[in-house]
């Protein structure tokens, strides 16, 4: 296990190196998500890769940092009808198959690190850990003045650091503007 998440952890540190605007941000996002009788609200800062990867017929893989904010809202807290409000903080290394112009469709995928304010219990679902894998796959669209519409699926675990672990899954509209 320990492997695993070290693992992770070089792929994200080598991502890091070879971006040469690590802390440069170019762009913000709002994101909406729902899943297992929980809410999120998600707000966003990113850091484009300056990378080319797989360049072919004006496309390639690039990418960017999500450094995020998230308030989540369970409405069936300890299997009961109470609610849990958690606060998520998260970074996350993006990986994206887009057009050389970076506008038009595309699609990306994306394994982050979150740690949350208190241990996720509702229905039914009781992670052991604040800290939790967050990945994603999806897909969205960039318009000419930067406007970025995206949907994704969200999967949040420890990656088997502890039991249980159950997961949460959750369905994302993000909306963002390039600056």
């Amino acid at each position: 296990m320990r492997l695993r998440i070290s693992s992770l952890i070089a792929i994200a540190v080598t991502a890091m190196c070879t971006s040469s605007s690590v802390f440069a941000l170019d762009s913000g996002s709002l994101e909406f998500a729902t899943g297992n009788k929980t809410k999120m609200l998600r707000l966003g800062l990113q850091s484009n890769w300056d990378n080319k990867w797989f360049a072919s017929n004006g496309t390639h893989i690039g990418g960017y940092w999500d450094y995020t904010l998230a308030q989540w809202q369970g409405s069936n807290f300890q299997g009961k009808s109470g609610t849990q409000n958690l606060t998520d903080i998260g970074v996350t290394p993006v990986f994206r198959f887009q057009n050389d112009s970076k506008k038009g469709f595309y699609g990306e995928a994306g394994i982050g690190l979150h740690m949350l304010s208190d241990i996720y219990d509702n229905n039914g679902r009781r992670f052991s850990t604040n800290f939790q894998f967050g990945d994603h796959i999806g897909v969205g669209y960039v318009t000419k003045d930067g406007w970025d519409v995206s949907f994704k699926i969200q999967h949040y675990s420890n990656g088997g650091v502890k039991s249980p672990n159950p997961g949460v899954n959750f369905a994302v509209l993000k909306a963002g503007y390039a600056f």
